[in-house]
């Protein structure tokens, strides 16, 4: 482990230099104006690949944006692992909410603070530089295989596709991913379930057209009123989601798994004090983390209609419109979900307006058994680095493909992540601790070694 952190000391500022790089380029996957932005990352990934040692490293078509794919076959015979980030981000608004340019990257407090200087730029970067590491000292004892697509913020819709085209590409004993976040700095974790996605947009419409609120107001329904009242009939006093059939596939978690959970380090009392809140909400007979963890969840993503503008303008709105996502737990089928929040919308929606569900995108949940050699290969990896053992997590996020690789792939995959919940992800003013950034350099090459020791008994 010395000779990897005298490695990463010598290059601290190389390092760095390279991710800025890659920060800078502006690649939000939900918009279509920076298409362009997505192809000249995939680009700037094959050079790093290039650069720290692959054989190969190409940009992959898919119908939607595109793949970077890098290999380096050591030996067919020697285990191979297949390394999984994405290059696209989330969309920076609201922008003056940022106390930096999103896409300038600054150094302050110990932190980067940019657009994607954790998720997943910042993370997926770590991977390349511990395999650079591994090639220049020798020190490979796997195959190593990089794909990092553009579409996982919206949901992976064409990876499935390319995964399926490219099966015999793929092959690998285990899928490697760092997208995913640890206790605390000082409380290394691994996460060993994803909760699965369904994600709608909803339209209510009353009127045929914005009318003004004095004249018609009283007399004519105002579908932004609507739309607030069908949603708060979503969810009943408890906690718990009234749509019909919602739940009859949750899997429960045992009690015996429950207590294990609960020992993992946490002080409510920190935990809203650092969100700024005085209490906490969610379902009934749950505590905050298995909310996150181990239940199913609705919210609004987004809510608008009428005028938001500057000042005041009396208008009743013609439609309303919604951004709506449940978080799924095993067994939960995201596509069955999408049809009982349709069904159950439309149900309750009254006579005088006219609704309209549109189903974005989802995913399954992912569970990882923690018997896996990769696993056991992780975990003394973390052991290492951080002095000790990592504690099995289920998190509150989803990354709908991870699940469709077992699907497709018939891999497994350990999800090694270095982000902290303090990172702001997805919000303004995303970091990432440099600490975190340099122990996962340093923490990476140490899961090859114990993987390949493991895979050769």
């Amino acid at each position: 482990m010395e000779e990897i952190k005298k490695y990463v000391e010598e290059n601290k500022e190389r390092f760095l230099n390279e991710l800025f790089e890659l920060i800078r380029i502006p690649s939000i996957s939900s918009l279509s104006e920076h298409k362009p932005d997505m192809y000249r990352c995939a680009e700037q990934w094959t050079k790093i690949m290039l650069a720290a040692g692959a054989d190969r490293a190409e940009v992959y078509e898919t119908d939607g944006n595109p793949v970077a794919y890098g290999e380096k076959i050591v030996d067919p015979a020697l285990p191979t692992v297949l390394v999984y980030g994405h290059m696209d981000v989330m969309p920076v608004d609201p922008i003056d909410l940022w106390n930096t340019k999103p896409f300038e990257p600054v150094i302050k407090d110990g932190r980067i603070w940019a657009r994607g200087a954790d998720d997943d730029k910042g993370q997926a970067f770590m991977h390349a530089k511990a395999f650079e590491y591994l090639v220049k000292s020798g020190k490979l004892n796997c195959n190593v295989k990089f794909m990092i697509e553009g579409e996982e913020e919206i949901g992976s819709p064409n990876l499935p596709k390319f995964c399926k085209e490219h099966k015999d590409m793929l092959k690998a004993d285990v899928i490697l991913v760092s997208d995913t976040s640890m206790i605390a700095p000082d409380v290394p974790s691994i996460t060993t379930g994803l909760r699965g996605l369904a994600y709608w947009q909803v339209e209510v419409t009353g009127p045929n057209a914005d009318l003004h609120s004095g004249i018609f107001g009283g007399a004519v329904a105002n579908p932004i009123n609507v739309l607030c009242k069908m949603i708060a009939e979503m969810q009943d006093e408890k906690g718990h989601i009234t749509i019909p059939g919602f739940y009859d596939d949750v899997l429960e978690v045992s009690a015996e798994e429950r207590a294990k959970m609960a020992k993992a380090p946490f002080n409510l009392e920190d935990y809203k004090k650092s969100l700024d809140i005085k209490e906490v909400k969610g379902e009934e007979g749950f505590s905050t983390n298995e909310r996150t963890g181990i239940r199913p969840t609705f919210d609004v993503c987004g809510i608008w209609g009428g005028y938001t503008g500057e000042g005041a303008k009396t208008v009743l709105p013609s439609k309303a419109y919604a951004k709506i996502s449940c978080r799924l737990v095993p067994n939960q089928k995201h596509e069955k979900i999408a049809k009982l929040f349709k069904e159950y919308f439309e149900s309750i929606a009254p006579d005088y307006v006219k609704v309209k569900v549109e189903y974005l995108h989802g995913g399954p949940s992912y569970v990882c058994p923690i018997d896996l050699p990769a696993y056991a290969a992780a975990e003394k990896a973390y052991e290492e680095v951080y002095g000790k053992q990592p504690v099995p997590v289920r998190s509150g996020g989803s990354i709908p493909i991870i699940a469709t690789f077992e699907e497709v792939l018939g891999i497994k995959s350990v999800l090694m992540g270095f982000g902290l919940g303090s990172d702001a992800i997805h919000s303004p003013n995303e970091n990432y601790p440099l600490e975190q950034f340099y122990n996962g350099i340093t923490t990476i090459p140490l899961f090859y070694k114990y993987f390949g020791e493991i895979m050769k008994k």
